[in-house]
């Protein structure tokens, strides 16, 4: 193994031990140490990868933004319109939020403000129901005057909404919950002539990406950290 095979391994382990860290006991209270052990690493090494823990967020957001961008880019490419893309995207992005640390710390640490010159996830979610919406309506497939902002705006709340509900429970983060939440906007929505091809509870391709798109965050993270 090349070191910089090794050190790219370190790098995602000290990110994914952070963002449990910064779970567990939130940015304010998140020790050094704690995401150094996390990892099974010394705090040294921890030091050679981040100057200091708001550069470890900032590298967790982008972490969850990047995987972002590659699943909703993944599902772009294998759907056909772009509202059962919205749709696909929205159920991949629950079910990312209910069982992977770094894309709920990404969140949860742009909530806070603590994130560095990173985009925030919200509005990084926000831009990329907005383009497809647009796209929806450029070529006809929208219902002829829906708001774009208010359906937007609709889809933020409710998905982001979802992540904080599912804190305490995780069926708010369930494929149920979301596919609910689209039977009854849909109708709303889309052109009647397009509906009906329309599936409110996502295609396999959405879990495909998220099962297939970022396996080497969670090998390196389970090959290298210790329990917390």
């Amino acid at each position: 193994m090349t070191k910089q095979v090794r050190a790219a391994r370190t790098r995602q382990a000290l990110i994914r031990s952070a963002a449990i860290v910064f779970e567990q006991h939130g940015y304010g209270q998140a020790r050094l140490a704690l995401i150094s052990s996390g990892a099974g690493v010394s705090t040294g090494a921890l030091h050679f990868h981040f100057e200091n823990k708001a550069a470890v967020a900032q590298a967790v957001v982008a972490e969850a933004s990047h995987g972002l961008l590659e699943v909703s880019g993944s599902i772009r490419r294998r759907t056909d319109t772009a509202l059962q893309t919205l749709v696909d995207t929205s159920h991949a992005l629950v079910d990312l939020l209910g069982r992977d640390p770094v894309t709920r710390a990404g969140f949860r640490l742009s909530y806070g403000g603590e994130r560095g010159g990173e985009p925030g996830l919200p509005a990084q979610w926000q831009s990329c129901v907005g383009e497809l919406l647009d796209e929806a309506a450029a070529v006809g497939t929208l219902v002829e005057g829906v708001s774009r902002t208010d359906v937007t705006a609709a889809t933020v709340a409710a998905t982001t909404g979802f992540e904080v509900l599912g804190r305490c429970d995780a069926q708010w983060l369930s494929t149920r919950t979301l596919t609910g939440f689209w039977r009854l906007l849909l109708p709303c929505l889309a052109d009647p002539e397009i509906l009906p091809l329309l599936d409110p509870s996502g295609t396999t391709v959405a879990t495909d990406v998220v099962a297939t798109g970022r396996p080497e965050r969670e090998t390196y993270g389970m090959e290298t950290a210790a329990p917390i």
